[in-house]
């Protein structure tokens, strides 16, 4: 009898064991929890195996679950690699582009430093990803990623290291009146800090600046966006991390241990495959510009953010 299978049921397979839970599947590929528990309970019956085990933390592939999976991955690599194709094939100078940054570049940066481009190219359309999370270019969530530590491990990547990024510590004036200015880093454990946590793994302290192991007592103030931790600093919360062309955005914030810095570089990755799709290319090209004549504002503040080139 032949084995008829609806392959659209594979994704959600899948999906199920990425996120090791039907609800967390349900929630990746937007859908109800009973669709996809139907839908997985159909495609187990179509194949008359057990694809799925219940586990102490979850669902878990079943062993004939892991041979099939690896056919489904190389199905899923190879639909990924027609659709980079295609779009590699693309010369338009008409389209969008996405790009993937994180708060900071994406939000505060990004949209002044892209509209000269756009100015010159104005049928090229961008979607900004302004996201935490780091996109996966192979499959195509952004063609065009702005990342700071690194490029990433994924594969086919091309990546250029383009700036680097002062970061110092900061307080308000009259936080500093009140409970006085750390003359060294280990008076910071007697202060109150202005935490971030941009996601849930990330640290509280100060962001990811991992030459400062001092702790300070209390964190008064957390938050998961840069703009409101460099509000929380300039209102008088404590001591806080922020870019130096952040702090030189507020009044009254004073640079608390000046000979504290930390440095962060920022890369720009596209997909081997997308770098051949001329639209995708000329924004690459154009943010490596903008971004190395802006260097001097992401290290010190001091300069002017660019405007034109």
């Amino acid at each position: 009898m032949e084995l008829k299978i609806n392959w659209s049921d594979f994704p959600i397979f899948l999906a199920v064991v990425n996120a090791g839970n039907l609800s967390g599947a349900a929630r990746d590929l937007g859908l109800s929890q009973p669709t996809v528990s139907r839908r997985m309970n159909a495609l187990e019956e179509q194949m008359g195996i057990p694809l799925l085990q219940k586990t102490n933390t979850g669902i878990a592939p079943t062993e004939m679950g892991l041979a099939v999976l690896d056919h489904i991955r190389r199905m899923e690599h190879e639909a990924e690699a027609i659709t980079r194709a295609t779009a590699a094939s693309d010369q338009s100078l008409a389209g969008t582009v996405t790009i993937s940054a994180t708060q900071g570049v994406g939000d505060m940066w990004l949209p002044e430093a892209m509209r000269p481009f756009h100015v010159k190219y104005p049928e090229i359309e961008f979607i900004i990803d302004v996201n935490i999370q780091m996109a996966n270019l192979a499959k195509r969530e952004a063609d065009i990623a702005l990342r700071w530590m690194g490029p990433g491990n994924q594969n086919s990547l091309i990546g250029r290291k383009v700036i680097t990024l002062g970061i110092g510590l900061y307080a308000s004036k009259c936080y500093l009146e009140k409970h006085g200015c750390p003359k060294t880093l280990e008076q910071l454990a007697d202060h109150s800090a202005v935490g971030i946590r941009m996601s849930r793994t990330s640290p509280l302290w100060p962001i990811n600046l991992n030459d400062l192991s001092i702790v300070p007592q209390k964190i008064s103030f957390l938050s998961n966006s840069l703009r409101t931790q460099e509000e929380a600093i300039a209102s008088g919360y404590g001591i806080g991390a922020l870019a130096h062309l952040q702090a030189e955005r507020q009044d009254g914030l004073v640079r608390v241990l000046p000979d504290f810095e930390h440095l962060q570089d920022l890369w720009i990755v596209a997909h081997d495959d997308l770098s051949k799709n001329r639209r995708i290319r000329l924004v690459f090209d154009f943010l490596i510009k903008v971004l190395q004549k802006d260097q001097e504002y992401f290290l010190t503040g001091k300069s002017k953010k660019s405007v034109a080139l």
